[in-house]
């Protein structure tokens, strides 16, 4: 047999994972995944059973890119029953998937670079200038800033989304869709990838006009205005195609020598203005910094059709998109959670101190209107009408050009050329401008290039639309969509080709406006639903400023171009129609899913049509109360960390020969009872013959859709050892019960006991409630109506009874004794606890067991795991003094406590298993030799425990599964070896071994 045991163990938890070396150092780097340390021995099992392992990462991985081989738990069957030599577990099969190199970016290059690099583009240079002169220095640092607002707004809620689960290829599309459901998913994905496309033409013809202009200034033009752009724009895009064909490191690669050509430029502008103005420049109107030029500068003058606050926006609005370039790569980065978030803020800042500075020499260096002719120095001729302009006071007389509105120079003038008419006069060297030029458009139709692919790709897997997997195959070690290359290859060059896109210009703000305004709806929305799923790592982000981030950017859209906003807008709901009407069979535990729960009843249709996911699962619980006022503790504890967010049911068993004597106006005092207490519970009754039989009925029949309760909370049963035999069987063969149906288990132990004998009134005289069903202990809560912390009205006070959990808990710590690997279960609770104002102040503690020599190597993977659930967890202890003696004491004190149930030596000689069969809670001599090893190492926890936890408000343990051939009175003295002694409450809980937590987003 003992082979048989050897074979499952090694099977079920799975393979070794390989070894992986560190990865090497630097920004880009080439690994097999995210490697986790050296090899370790995976195979460690609980004390509970041979089969059951402790908490392992594997359990919750979903693939074979973290280098290892997703495995799992064994199933509560396989724990219940013995080991079957003719049924063993297939072992655990690799997805085929080759284990290959993979290029992986760090924040700097994948993120912060790449987004300041698409956000600076061609504005900055060809733009900036001229919105100062139009706008004013205060109302261009209001445009800036008010752009801002929207772009930090937008980059908090990537954050908050990138950094709430594992994040793929995707970018944008994978965010919103992942939390937003497809229904906005797939149409925006769709925009924004045709967003970016439109955007590399755009970059791509803003390059090609600056060569054009270039090649007309030294009188080289190849065929006409309109021609040459096309030529150079599709010569370019050709090239730029073949930069990504390249590869993802190449790409990199070029995207830094267009920063360090961009940097140089903005270098060399600012130490040009400080430098000395020569006689050509000041004709220009550049005269270095001067207070009268800068307050000049201040306020606006607008001129010509597009002389308006908003057209400035509108028009500088563009300068401000960019800020997802890293997140629409997220599938090359190396940590995406943690370089999303600093890597899109950074960019933000250093671009918007660049916008900042640029406009503010701008406005303290060069005047508004210069002739650009030398001969209107003052000291060079002398002029016979009165000099009145700005320019007199520096010694140059603009004032006819001013005056016939003929001035071709100065900021407010031929903005389409002041590439060469301001940046290139005030800097140190012309040259460079035009090299930053050149780079920050190549960079940007580089970036935008890049970025549509993979969000199509991504979209094109997901099958949301048809006719567009085609384009979702991906090539190499990196998983290239060069099919999805050529498409967005092929939309640029059509758009290339028109060589005008100032009638498409309009409807790119708009994609990126409606993207924006969608990621903080995401936030908002998954938020407010308060999912237990939702647990951002990044926690400088608020629902409500993302609820605003959203309104501003749909307002902005109709502000900048209305007839742009309504065909953005007609087109989203033709593809959020079409995605609605097919509802594809994706689930992807969206926030929508969780919206729907949290309606409740009125939507529990529209429940029924969503599957389960792990991250909104939440602990849905029956509880065994039996008249809830019975168990006020018991109440009170489930409904803290049920309350809003999850199910809770009241449960209470009458037995039948009782059935007569409880009131038929009972139920309604009972609810009238939990309303009171601010307790959201269902409450239900339930006649049977057994305490078994009842709960059997009440675990298959109780819920409704989606609102099912899959977690059984029941007390711990003190009175076990002087009760009826027949009781105790009830009590074990009602969580054995449980663990047939699947359904989580809860056991509430406190020191005091939880049953209180309340006298309820009914309207008809007083008559007691005495379910037997329920035995009441003798211990009696007293109660309290002083404390201001309760909840509880003044309404009927004299029928509620306060207990322990209906107070602040102070700063205190909840220990978690996590035993065996159960789902998550364990932490999940605490968790939810946690979120609660009486219990936000408590730390959480986690113990598992190890091994003296893999002490560190198992306190490192556990603090990795809870890392990636993304709980705030205080400490991990690593337990490993759980196989030593437990004290003579502890051991005397269990024997006399299964002494009353053991076989006498006369029983023991005759038929054992027919004296077992008549009294199943009789335990044999071989019963206690195969339990004995169990027991030693669990009197041990328990004392570990009460050392350890002395100041805890709460101390969570993993509950032991009962063996079928276990008796019932044993399986009770193992729990009260485990949880004896304790002074604060004690819960034993046990998941059905399927994961309830993950690190995935999706």
């Amino acid at each position: 047999m003992s082979k048989y045991i050897e074979r499952i163990r090694n099977l079920i938890p799975g393979l070794r994972r390989p070894e992986s070396n560190a990865p090497p150092q630097g920004d880009v780097t080439v690994d097999m995944g995210d490697g986790y340390g050296k090899e370790k021995d995976l195979r460690k099992m609980s004390f509970y059973n041979e089969l059951d392992p402790v908490p392992k990462y594997d359990f919750y991985a979903k693939d074979t890119w973290a280098g290892r081989i997703k495995r799992s738990r064994p199933s509560l069957d396989v724990l219940r029953k013995p080991p079957d030599p003719d049924d063993l577990p297939p072992p655990p099969e690799e997805d085929g998937r080759p284990k290959v190199k993979l290029v992986r970016f760090g924040w700097v290059l994948g993120v912060m670079i790449r987004a300041m690099l698409n956000i600076w583009g061609v504005i900055m240079y060809l733009r900036l200038p001229w919105i100062t002169s139009q706008a004013g220095l205060i109302l261009t640092y209001v445009i800036i800033f008010m752009s801002i607002v929207v772009t930090t707004i937008t980059a908090t809620s990537v954050s908050a989304i990138s950094t709430n689960g594992k994040v793929y290829s995707g970018g944008t599309y994978f965010m919103i869709s992942r939390t937003l459901g497809p229904e906005l998913g797939a149409p925006i994905g769709l925009l924004f990838a045709f967003a970016n496309a439109l955007a590399c033409a755009l970059h791509t013809v803003g390059f090609s006009e600056t060569v054009r202009d270039l090649l007309k200034d030294y009188k080289s033009q190849m065929v006409d205005d309109i021609n040459d752009v096309r030529i150079i724009g599709a010569v370019t895009v050709c090239i730029l195609l073949c930069i990504t064909f390249a590869g993802m490191a190449w790409e990199a690669k070029a995207q830094i020598l267009f920063f360090i050509a961009i940097m140089l430029s903005l270098i060399n502008y600012f130490v040009g203005t400080v430098l000395p103005p020569t006689i050509e420049k000041q004709s220009v109107g550049f005269f270095g910094y001067r207070g009268d030029i800068f307050v000049s500068n201040l306020l606006p003058s607008f001129r010509g059709p597009n002389g308006y606050f908003f057209r400035m926006f509108a028009i500088f609005f563009p300068a401000a998109t960019g800020i997802l370039s890293g997140v629409n790569i997220c599938g090359d980065l190396k940590d995406p959670t943690g370089g999303i978030p600093k890597g899109t803020l950074l960019a933000i800042l250093w671009t918007t101190l660049s916008y900042l500075l640029i406009s503010v020499t701008c406005a303290a260096t060069v005047v508004r209107d210069a002739s650009g002719n030398s001969n209107d120095s003052l000291a060079l001729k002398n002029f016979t009408t009165q000099c009145t302009g700005l320019g007199c006071k520096l010694g140059w007389n603009f004032d006819r050009c001013e005056q016939n509105f003929t001035c071709s120079h100065g900021l407010a003038n031929n903005f389409r050329l002041l590439l060469f008419e301001i940046l290139t006069t005030v800097s140190g060297w012309g040259i460079l401008i035009t090299i930053g030029v050149f780079a920050a458009t190549l960079s940007s139709a580089l970036g935008f290039l890049v970025s549509a692919p993979k969000i199509f790709q991504c979209l094109c897997k997901d099958n949301i639309y048809p006719f567009i997997g085609f384009f979702g195959k991906g090539y190499g070690k990196n998983n290239e969509p060069l099919r999805a290359y050529c498409l967005a290859f092929c939309i640029a060059m059509a758009f290339i080709l028109i060589g005008d896109l100032n009638t498409i210009a309009p409807l790119i703000s708009n994609f990126f406006l409606c993207s924006y305004g969608l990621i903080n709806f995401s936030t908002f929305h998954a938020s407010i639903t308060k999912s237990p799923g939702w647990r951002p790592e990044y926690h400088f982000y608020s629902p409500w400023i993302s609820l605003f981030g959203s309104c501003l950017s749909f307002i902005l859209m109709f502000l900048f171009t209305w007839w742009a906003a309504l065909i953005t807008f007609c087109i989203l709901l033709f593809l959020l129609g079409y995605v609605s009407y097919t509802k594809p069979k994706v689930n992807w535990g969206s926030s929508y899913q969780a919206g729907f729960y949290n309606m409740a009843l009125s939507f529990s249709m529209s429940l029924g049509g969503v599957e389960d996911h792990v991250k909104n699962f939440r602990p849905q619980c029956l509880v065994l109360t039996g008249p809830p006022s019975a168990r006020p503790a018991l109440v009170d504890f489930v409904g803290t960390f049920t309350k809003n967010i999850s199910l809770m049911i009241c449960g209470n068993i009458i037995i039948e020969d009782e059935k007569s004597s409880f009131p038929q106006q009972s139920t309604d005092m009972l609810v009238d009872w939990l309303n009171k207490r601010k307790v959201r519970s269902f409450y239900t009754s339930f006649a049977a013959d057994s305490l078994k039989e009842g709960s059997h009925s009440l675990m298959q029949a109780s819920g409704l859709g989606k609102l099912k309760p899959n977690t059984l909370v029941l007390g711990y049963k003190t009175n076990w050892q002087e009760c009826k035999p027949e009781s105790l069987q009830d009590y074990v063969n009602t969580i054995s019960n449980a663990f047939d149906s699947s359904y989580g288990i809860a056991i509430l132990r406190m020191m005091d006991g939880l049953d209180v004998n309340d006298d309820m009134q009914s309207a008809g005289g007083a008559s007691a409630i005495d379910n037997l069903a329920f035995d009441a202990d003798e211990i009696q809560y007293e109660k309290d109506e002083t404390d201001n912390h309760s909840d509880v009205s003044d309404d009927g006070s004299n029928e509620q009874v306060r207990s322990v959990f209906q107070t602040k808990q102070g700063r205190k710590s909840i220990d978690i004794y996590w035993i065996s690997d159960d789902g998550g279960l364990t932490l999940l609770v605490p968790y939810l606890l946690t979120r609660r104002n009486r219990w936000k102040k408590n730390k959480l503690r986690v113990y598992i067991l190890g091994d003296q020599e893999t002490m560190k190597e198992d306190y490192k993977d556990m603090k990795m795991l809870l890392k990636r659930f993304r709980l705030e967890i205080e400490d991990v202890v690593v337990i490993t003094d759980v196989d030593k003696a437990p004290l003579a004491k502890n051991v005397q004190r269990y024997e006399e406590t299964i002494a009353p149930f053991r076989l006498s030596e006369e029983q023991a000689g005759g038929d054992v298993q027919e004296l077992k069969r008549l009294s199943p809670w009789k335990v044999s001599s071989k019963d206690l030799e195969a339990i004995h090893p169990k027991i030693e190492r669990t009197l041990r926890l328990n004392e570990i425990i009460k050392k350890n936890s002395i100041h805890a408000a709460l101390v969570v343990v993993s509950l032991p599964v009962p063996d079928i051939t276990c008796p019932s009175s044993l399986y009770m003295a193992w729990l009260d070896a485990l949880s004896y002694g304790i002074h604060c409450p004690v819960l034993l809980i046990r998941g059905n071994q399927e994961n309830v937590m993950t690190f995935y987003c999706q």
